[in-house]
C-alpha cells in the first residue's frame, strides 16, 4: 500500500546515498524489508543532502533519502497519522490530509468575530533543532510498540551525506523525509494544546469594576457626544 501511495511521485528517480532509485523494485525486494524490520536488522541510510533556492534568495537543505527508507518511511507516516490526526487541533492546517492555507483562510473567513490583537511566531529553524529525546518522550506517551518507536529514533540518528563526508544528526528531523512533517506535527501539538488552554484561561478572566471616577468620565464624555450631535 505504501509503494502504491509513492511510486509515481517526482524525485523516485533521484538516487540517494546507496546509488539506488525505485528501479527494480519487486515483491521480493518489500519482503526482504519486512523481514529486516521483524528482526530488527534494518539500518536507515544517511540522506544526501542538497540545497534549494528560498524566495529570500536563500537556501534550504534538503534530505534525499533512499528509496527503501522513503517507503518504510511512508509505512511509518501512516500509522503515526491514524494515531495522531483526530487529536491534532482543528485549527492546525499545515501538513494534514486536506488541509492547507487555504482551509485556514477559510476557518477564518466563517469564524473570525474581531480581535484587538495578535500574536505572530516564527520557530527558526524547527526542522532542524527538534530535540530526540522530547519527540520519543512524546511517542512514548501513546505507543507502546518499542520496535516502533527505536525504528523511528534510527531515522533521527540516521545522519546525512554532504559532499562525501558523512554527519551525525544529534537534533532535528530530516528535512525532505517523509515522516518529518508528521513527526513535527507531533512534536507542536503540544504548543498547540498549550495555547488553547491559556487561551481559555484569559478569556475567563473577570471583568473591570467601573469605580466611581470612571462612572463619571464615561457620563461626561456621553454627555459631550451628545452635545456635538446636537
Amino acid at each position: 500500500v505504501a509503494y502504491q501511495r509513492i511510486y509515481a511521485k517526482e524525485g523516485n528517480m533521484t538516487k540517494g546515498s546507496d546509488g539506488q532509485t525505485i528501479d527494480n523494485m519487486s515483491l521480493k525486494r518489500i519482503e526482504k524489508l519486512i523481514d529486516m524490520l521483524k528482526d530488527e536488522t534494518y539500518q536507515p541510510q544517511p540522506s544526501k543532502r542538497v540545497y534549494i533556492p528560498k524566495k529570500n534568495g536563500k537556501k534550504r537543505p534538503l534530505g534525499v533519502p533512499t528509496f527503501n527508507d522513503k517507503l518504510i518511511q511512508e509505512v511509518v507516516r501512516m500509522v503515526l497519522e491514524a494515531i495522531y490526526e483526530g487529536s491534532f487541533e482543528y485549527t492546525s492546517h499545515g501538513f494534514r490530509p486536506n488541509r492547507s492555507c487555504h482551509t485556514a483562510l477559510t476557518h477564518i473567513q466563517k469564524e473570525f468575530s474581531g480581535a484587538k490583537w495578535f500574536v505572530e511566531g516564527d520557530i527558526k529553524g524547527f526542522f532542524d533543532n527538534i530535540n530526540h529525546d522530547v519527540l520519543i518522550s512524546i511517542l512514548s506517551e501513546r505507543i507502546a510498540d518499542e520496535r516502533f518507536i527505536r525504528l523511528i529514533r534510527k531515522f533521527l540518528k540516521a545522519g546525512y551525506i554532504e559532499e562525501w563526508q558523512f554527519h551525525n544528526t544529534y537534533s532535528g528531523t530530516p528535512q525532505g523525509g517523509i515522516i518529518s512533517p508528521i513527526l513535527a506535527n507531533i512534536y507542536l501539538d503540544k504548543l498547540d494544546k498549550y495555547i488553547k488552554e491559556y487561551t481559555a484561561k484569559f478569556d475567563k478572566g473577570k471583568k473591570r469594576k467601573f469605580s466611581r471616577e470612571s462612572m463619571d468620565y464615561k457620563n461626561a464624555r456621553s454627555r459631550t457626544v451628545r452635545r456635538l450631535k446636537s
